[in-house]
Order: C-alpha cells, then structure tokens, then sequence
C-alpha cells in the first residue's frame, strides 16, 4: 500500500503527509495534557503540526542550506522562551517539557525534507512514548533509588566504554586479544546484572526459591555462600538447602548460555547434558525445600542481592581469564588432555567461570571440543563439591550437612557425561 501511495503522491506530497501524521501524534498527546490541567499551556493538535510545517517549508525553501533552517529554529526557540516566561507567571512551577516537543517537532519537518524517513519517524515515535510515558518514568525514581543509577552507569562503562577502544588482535604466543578478553567480561558481567535486576524487581514477591534461581545466573559460589550464612539466623535446614542445590542446578544452564556467545559447537556437546543436570538439580532442590522444617510457621527471609558491577571485579575477572587461558595452553601443549582436566579440577576450588571462558577461547589444535567439554564437566562437578564443603562450614549443622549431601551428589551426577566425552 506504501508503494501505491507513492505512485499517487507527488514525492513532496508523501512528505507533506508524513510530517502531518508526526506532528498530529505529539500534538494530540499535548492536548489531552492541556486538558487534563487546570494552569495555561503551549500549543495542541493545531499548532504542533504548523511548527512540523514550518520546518519542512523552511528546509524546503532554504534548497538544503542549514543556516536558514538554524535560524527558523532559534526564531521558534525564542518565541518558545516567552511562552515559557507566561506559564511561570501563571503557576509556581512549570515545565517545559511541551515547548522542547516543539522544538523536536520543528526539527521532524526538516529531517523529513531531507529524505530521513526512518530518523524522523523513530524520534517522533520515541517521542510520543516519552511524553505519553510520564508517569511510569517518574516513578523509577522511587523504585530504584540513586546507587542502582551508578550501578547502571557502571555496566555501561564496560560494554560501551571500555570495548570498542581495545584492539582486536592477538599478542603473545598464547593468542591473547584485547577485544575478546574485554568481550568476556561483558558477557558475564551482562548475565549477572540482568540477574541483579530482576533479583531486586521480585524482592520481596517471590522468596528464597526465586533469590536462588536468580542468584545461580549471577553465580552459584556466591549465593550459596549467602544462603548459608542466611541459615545460621533461621531454623530452616530444608529450605536453605534445596535453594542451595537449586541455584547450583541454575550453574549449568547459566554455563550452556555462555559458552554459546563464544563456540556454538562446544554449547551443543554440553547442551543435553546439563539441561538434564539442570533439570535434576532445580527439580529436586525444590522438592527437598518445600519438605517441612521444625519451625514452618516462621517463613525464610529472602537474602538480599549483591551489586555485581564493581570495576575491581571486573578487572581482576580480565586477569583470570588471561591467566587461565594461557595456564590451559600451557597444560595441553606439556601435558596433553590430562593437563586441562587438571587444571578444570583446580578451579573449581575458586570461580570457575573464567576457565569456562578460557576453554571457548583455547579450542583449536591442541584443545578440542570433547576436551574441552569434559573439562568444564570436571569443573563444574569440583565446584559443586567445594560449595557444599563451604555450606558445610557457614551454615549451622542442619543446613550443612544437608548442602554437602545434595551437592556432593549433583557432583557426581555430572560427572556422568564424562562417558561420552573421555570415553
């Protein structure tokens, strides 16, 4: 039907018509604000669309010169500042939130003029959702207080910031590269903050089962560590312990989306494996939490989730990775296989991640798929041993023991795939 428009319109006419359409959309969204108010307001469905037409004749007459379409813009502002002036006069507070949407109406006409379709569409579109959107934008700021802006701000220095200036070569012997060392880091920094953010969203709304499906995205090690400590406060040993086993279920799922951002064929060998791991250790970890406890009148606080954006971690994240990258070429090129299913078993001891995301970056002649896959199976299944020796330690007795058992057996559940890998 576009196509058919175009055939009847003159191309000027189309842009006549597109400014119309824009202009009218703001403008009918200011309309219904000035008749929801009681104080005077600037323009409506009638004006806004004779500012788009302005810029448009302006843009028009000007033969694509900008310096008259800049001065028509400063004509507008300034008769923009005295309707300004007037609504100040006429209330204690004003906005002028309508007088910057003239002003953004004005610059659609010129934008159309010189053939920018899909721009002007998208500011006019971006627009109207902005205006139309006020009370739900406002209100953010009383659901995310002022830390979670720096905490955001924080995430957008890692992706938007740090990344595009490093180089995208290898140095080294080991095939260290900048960029897609950097690169890593955004993708578990990424997984982890979407975590965080819907762990706060949900507090208070979905309790400790929810906390630990959400904490395992971030990280298995870390929420099993605050589960446990959260036990020690409360008498609720089957509870604690199936959220243990459910977040470090989450582990391998968390693993599979990871490793696909980096070596799709290395994703698929684990894939089946650790969905059913997954399967087994969100299933059973909820059924071992819903048994009843001494006191099941007294309902589990959820824990409260930990920022996971500090620069430091993030750095010395970048560090590991480098460090383990080239410890497991090291490891293959004088030790062969031997030497990474080694290594897989040493890390499980701290993070693992790194090494997950060391082995995506060392397949190739000495590392490959199968190694690496079962590798990150022994990893993962030294992990899972070590966070139940830590629930052990840091919850009280009921809470630990039960964690070692459930996770000691999830360890040695996923060491099965080992079949298939080494065999």
């Amino acid at each position: 039907m576009l196509l058919n428009l175009y055939g009847w319109l003159p191309p000027e006419g189309v842009k006549i018509v597109l400014v119309l359409l824009l202009s009218f959309m703001i403008g009918l969204e200011r309309e219904e604000h000035k008749a929801a108010g009681s104080s005077y307001s600037f323009g409506g469905v009638r004006t806004f669309p004779l500012i788009g037409l302005i810029g448009y004749s302006l843009a028009l007459l000007s033969a694509g010169q900008t310096v008259p379409v800049a001065l028509g813009f400063l004509a507008l502002a300034g008769f923009l500042c005295l309707s300004y002036w007037h609504k100040l006069k006429a209330a204690d507070t004003a906005g002028v939130t309508t007088e910057i949407s003239a002003l953004v109406t004005y610059v659609l006409g010129a934008l159309i003029y010189y053939g920018h379709f899909w721009i002007a569409t998208t500011v006019g579109v971006a627009c109207v959702l902005l205006l139309e959107l006020k009370t739900a934008l406002e209100n953010l700021t009383q659901r995310f207080p002022p830390e979670e802006i720096l905490t955001f701000t924080k995430f957008l220095l890692l992706t938007a910031v740090i990344l595009p200036v490093l180089p995208n070569k290898d140095f080294t012997t080991f095939h260290l590269n900048p960029f897609k060392t950097w690169l890593v880091v955004v993708a578990v920094s990424t997984i982890s903050y979407a975590s965080y953010v819907l762990q706060k969203v949900t507090k208070g709304s979905g309790g400790v089962v929810i906390s630990a499906l959400l904490g395992g995205a971030y990280s298995s090690t870390a929420t099993t560590v605050v589960l446990a400590r959260k036990a020690r406060q409360e008498e609720h040993p089957h509870i604690f312990a199936g959220d243990i086993l459910v977040a470090s279920g989450i582990m391998f799922i968390r693993t599979v989306v990871l490793v696909a951002f980096f070596s799709w064929s290395l994703a698929l060998a684990l894939a089946l494996p650790f969905v059913v791991l997954t399967i087994i250790g969100v299933g059973v970890g909820w059924w071992w939490s819903q048994r009843p406890d001494a006191e099941p009148e007294k309902p589990a606080k959820e824990p409260a989730p930990k920022n996971p954006l500090e620069l430091r971690a993030a750095f010395l994240f970048a560090f590991l990775f480098i460090t383990i990258l080239a410890l497991s070429q090291l490891a293959a090129a004088r030790l062969g296989k031997g030497g990474v299913y080694a290594l897989g078993a040493l890390t499980g001891l701290t993070d693992i991640t790194p090494f997950i995301m060391g082995m995506t970056q060392a397949l190739g002649a000495l590392i490959t798929v199968k190694v690496a896959a079962a590798g990150i199976v022994i990893a993962t299944a030294s992990n899972n041993v070590v966070k139940g020796c830590y629930a052990y330690g840091i919850a009280d007795r009921k809470t630990g023991k039960q964690s070692f058992w459930l996770l000691t057996g999830l360890a040695v559940l996923g060491l099965v795939p080992l079949i298939w890998f080494i065999g």
